[in-house]
């Protein structure tokens, strides 16, 4: 039987674990706010004062973790000790939690960039929730987990330990975004884009590649055919449903009425040219990119400038999926408008990106100029 004090402690542990769990929620329902629109105000406690968002994301992250593997430890081990536990929310409440709300709070997209701010609020709001979620796991009996409550049987039932492993992994995963620095975050994002555009391109050069039947040219006549005898019958197979539904599938024609071939050659290769942008972007831009943020007397509109090219980069991706579905479809005014739409864009993030930091112009800005040239070629 219990005693009255070790009741009473574990009633303020649980007093202690909704309070931490509440304002765990509160930060992070303040960071899903930013990451929803970066551009969201700084708090008014932080536009005058002298944090270091990066640096106290880092810190504050590190002390996170550090934390939750004392609780995680608390948590399994004899004797259970209210009082242990309630002295770790009390240090984390003392700073760690705060911190990782105030690093992505503070961190100025006029200085940073958006996209950044984006990054970091979404991944300290990860933090917080799983930190909440770790916090839920404390038990209100006294008792030691053990166990499905230490192990976990599923992705859907955490034990503690599982817990603890997913909040290290946030914690790590702040660290490392901070450690790369803004100039590293972006670098890794065109990579990413890259790697997006060239599969979009081989999935292009596949689908060209392929050969149309030796029966295509029969295939209008017996779809005919075939219509007349399901009319009849009154019914499809399931076979000629999914032909309908998978319209995608059809191959250039040999005779190619449409001149879809032409097109496609076209696209493909200016394809490779943007991929090869990207890649240039990544050695002569982003790798040479200045430390952010900027001195505060400087008037660099750098990170505005990312913010920008950032935009048409991450975007291109997703329009040349959709110049490939216009290519599938076989439509010439569609491929027509979603190429035009997507080499504009690529003009333009070459446009923006051609000068380098410094105003001046090298290498890169004249590479730039033929890439233009060359982008605007049929």
């Amino acid at each position: 039987m219990a005693s009255s004090s070790d009741t009473g402690a574990l009633q303020r542990l649980e007093t202690a674990v909704t309070s931490t769990q509440a304002l765990c929620q509160q930060l992070a329902t303040s960071l899903d706010a930013i990451y929803k629109d970066p551009s969201t105000p700084l708090p008014a406690d932080t536009t005058d004062s002298k944090i270091i968002p990066l640096g106290l994301a880092r810190d504050a992250a590190t002390l996170v973790r550090a934390h939750a593997t004392k609780l995680s430890l608390l948590l399994i081990n004899e004797p259970f000790s209210a009082s242990a536990i309630a002295d770790v929310l009390k240090q984390l409440l003392s700073g760690p939690v705060l911190g990782v709300a105030s690093a992505a709070q503070a961190c100025d997209p006029a200085r940073y960039t958006a996209f950044f701010r984006k990054e970091l609020a979404w991944r300290s709001r990860r933090v917080l929730l799983t930190l909440g979620e770790l916090l839920g796991k404390i038990p209100k009996d006294g008792k030691p987990l053990s166990g499905v409550k230490k192990s976990g049987v599923g992705a859907d039932d955490k034990g503690s330990l599982p817990s603890t492993g997913i909040l290290w992994s946030a914690c790590d995963e702040v660290v490392a975004l901070v450690g790369g620095g803004v100039g590293g975050y972006f670098v890794k994002r065109v990579e990413e884009w890259r790697d997006t555009l060239i599969d979009v391109m081989e999935e292009l050069k596949d689908w060209g590649d392929e050969e149309p039947d030796d029966d295509d040219d029969n295939d209008d006549d017996s779809a005919h055919e075939a219509d007349a005898d399901n009319a009849q019958n009154g019914s499809t197979s399931a076979q000629d449903f999914l032909d309908d539904l998978m319209g995608s599938g059809q191959t250039i024609p040999r005779d190619d009425p449409k001149a879809i071939r032409p097109r496609l050659e076209s696209t493909l290769r200016r394809v490779r040219l943007v991929v090869l942008l990207y890649q240039a972007i990544t050695k002569r831009r982003l790798k040479k990119l200045p430390p952010l943020p900027p001195p505060a007397a400087d008037s660099t509109s750098m990170p505005q400038r990312l913010d920008e090219a950032a935009r048409v980069l991450g975007a291109l991706p997703d329009a040349f999926g959709d110049l490939a579905a216009a290519f599938y479809d076989m439509e010439p005014a569609a491929i027509d408008r979603a190429a035009d739409d997507c080499f504009f864009n690529a003009f333009a993030a070459g446009e923006l990106l051609s000068a380098p930091w410094d105003g001046s112009a090298d290498e890169f800005s004249e590479w730039t100029e033929k890439f233009k040239t060359e982008i605007k070629k049929s």
